[in-house]
């Protein structure tokens, strides 16, 4: 069995789409095992996207990321 982190940026959660991204996924066969709505930390996102943090777009995605809840 294969497992996926899957995460649910702040901007699906916050217009709603959380059920309907879900769905897709039930719909071509995969299996939610696990879901938490959770606000990510600052540190936890630099830590989850540290291979961009040479990156210029790195600072606004862990700003965007710890911005408002993520389902996860």
């Amino acid at each position: 069995m294969e497992t996926s982190l899957i995460i649910l940026k702040p901007d699906a959660v916050q217009r709603g789409l959380m059920g309907r991204i879900i769905s897709r996924f039930e719909e071509k066969g995969l299996q939610i095992v696990g879901a938490k709505l959770t606000q990510i930390s600052p540190e936890l996102a630099a830590e989850h996207y540290k291979d961009h943090a040479a990156r210029p777009f790195y600072p606004g995605l862990v700003k965007f990321m710890t911005s408002s809840p993520v389902l996860v």
